[in-house]
Parts: structure tokens; sequence; C-alpha cells
């Protein structure tokens, strides 16, 4: 089953490395469900809103949702009808009124009533999904040829010079300039140097980094504010931060105290006091102290957003609410 969107993750200048979306993110009101092979939505009560009917689909962002029908991407609003025909070979989700849709070989970007308004001129789009952020998007114009970053108006508002980069997040965003990542403000001045050997972008004013083969994380200012000392390393979350030591994941605060002991064998991010958590082969949730809030019962599970969360079970997902109870029992 897969619960991210239909889009191709776009890979800027070539480079292999892009940061995934966050997983379980749900930024609308209704929930996807797969049946028969067909995609579609249900509510927070678990009742079908929009029959399963689509190839493919995505979470409601900006209230649309990417839907392929036929091998074109199309956009729906919220009662399950077309607000933009299918007609784009990949499609991402709406973010501050803007999206990117590729047409041919090139992406560009569309306003909600299906209007090109940046021409689709680029060989790649960054981000994941690609998208605007804080009214910039990280754009290349072929493989190889280095990133930079466009307005809304398709302007390039900070010049293509960078090898690599990811959407802008708390103001900063992540830069590669040789084997080295920084950070750069808005206005294109580079805010912290390139120095690591990975970052990931700033979520809850701390960003994870990799020096040597240890993550550790900085503040806006560039200062290590927990020292690198992990195998692996995940964005914040509701406060806490998923860590891996020793072949085991735990949770730490922001001032880099394990308040979770490494114990699961896998784990994901913290949503509304819950995190899906794998013990023995099997997943279930725990709540900030660490305690069972679910028992571990599924083969796969993904973080609340925001009220439910998917799991697995055997080849087939379904929803269940903060107590465990299926609103929407398994299907595929």
């Amino acid at each position: 089953m897969r619960w991210t969107p239909i889009l191709a993750l776009v890979l800027l200048a070539g480079c292999s490395r892009v940061e995934p979306p966050r997983p379980g993110e749900q930024r609308g009101g209704l929930f996807l469900i797969r049946q028969n092979g067909r995609w579609g939505y249900v509510d927070a009560k678990g009742a079908v809103k929009i029959p399963a009917q689509f190839d493919q689909a995505s979470v409601f962002a900006d209230g649309l949702a990417v839907v392929s029908v036929g091998g074109r991407a199309g956009y729906i609003g919220e009662n399950g009808k077309f607000a933009i025909n299918p007609q784009f070979e990949a499609a991402a989700p709406f973010s501050e009124g803007l999206a990117a849709v590729r047409l041919g070989d090139n992406w560009g970007f569309i306003d909600k009533k299906g209007k090109v308004v940046i021409p689709a001129q680029f060989q790649a789009v960054g981000g994941a999904p690609p998208q605007f952020t804080d009214g910039l998007a990280a754009v290349s114009r072929g493989a190889g040829t280095p990133v930079g970053f466009i307005d809304r108006e398709g302007r390039m508002a900070i010049a293509p010079h960078y090898d690599y980069a990811l959407s802008f997040s708390d103001g900063l965003a992540v830069v590669g300039v040789g084997a080295r990542f920084g950070y750069i403000d808005k206005t294109g001045k580079m805010a912290i140097n390139p120095q690591f050997d990975e970052a990931s972008s700033f979520f809850e004013d701390r960003a994870a980094v990799r020096l040597g083969d240890r993550w550790g994380y900085i503040d806006r200012g560039g200062k290590l504010v927990v020292n690198p000392q992990f195998d692996a390393a995940r964005a914040f979350s509701d406060g806490l931060a998923l860590v891996g030591v020793g072949g085991r994941v735990g949770y730490i605060d922001k001032t880099g105290k394990m308040v979770i002991t490494p114990q699961f064998d896998g784990a994901n991010d913290f949503r509304d006091g819950l995190a899906p958590v794998r013990v023995g082969g099997r997943w279930g949730f725990i709540d900030k102290s660490g305690k069972m809030a679910i028992n571990p019962q599924f083969e796969n599970a993904r973080p609340f957003s925001p009220s439910l969360a998917p799991v697995q079970v055997g080849s087939a997902w379904g929803y269940v609410d903060k107590k465990g109870k299926f609103v929407w029992n398994p299907t595929v």
C-alpha cells in the first residue's frame, strides 16, 4: 500500500539524496483507503466520502488532492469532483496556492484553477514533495546543473549555484556545496556554513546533522546543541526526536536527554502524543512516557495524523483510533 503521494520524488541535479516525506502526514479531513486495487477516502469516523475509484491518490493539501486516472494526474476537491482534470504526467500536492506538475519532460507550476502560472521549464523541482515553502521553490534546469530558487512569479530569486537543495523550512534551506552541507536564508545568504557531511531540514528549531558517522542536532544559529553521538537521527516532532543507538531506537528531547531508552527494533515520529514502535516483529504505539498505549499487534504502522493511524494487518491496511479500535477495517 502506498501512503506517499503519486508524484515522483524529484531528485535535484541528479543527486540521489532526497529528504523523505514525513510518514503519515495528513493535511485534510479525509483519509486514504484502498479497496479492490482502487483508492478513495473516508472521514475520521470511517464513513466513505469518496468511493474508491482512482488508480493512485494522495492526501489532501490546500483543499485539493492529487489523483491519477488512466496514467494522468489531476486534482479533486473533498466532494470527490475534479477541480483540475487529469492531464499531467505527474503532479505534486498544492502548497501556498501552487502545485508542481510535469508536462512532457519538464516541471512547471499551476494555480488552483489549473492555469499554468510558471511554464514547464525545469527538469527537477526540489523537496519531497516538490513544492513552494516560504514563497520559494528549489529548481534545476537539467541533470548536473546547479540548483537555485524561484519565487511565485517564476523569477530566479536565489541564483543557481548549489549542488543540492531542500525546500525551506523554518526560514532556512539545506544546500550542498561540493561534499559539504549548510543552510541559506531566504535572501540566499549562507546562514550556516557548509561543514556537515549530511544535513536535514529544520523542524521545531532543530536540525539533524551528520559529522563523520555520527548524528547530532544544531540550532538555527548553527550551534551544536546535541553532540554527534547517534547512529541515525530524525527530525523533532511533538518535542521529541527518534534516534538510533547500537541497532535500537529511542527518543531524545531538545537538550539531547534520552527520555525513552533505545529499546525498539523500529519506530517512527510522535504525533498527537503517540508514536508507532516495533517490538518482536510487531508494531504498536507508545505514549511520551514510553508506556505502551496500543499493544504491538500490527505488521506495520504509521504515525497518527491527526486522529487516526494507518496500520497493516496481513497485506491489508486500515485505520485505528487512539484506543487501538479499528475505525476502518483493513482492505487492499
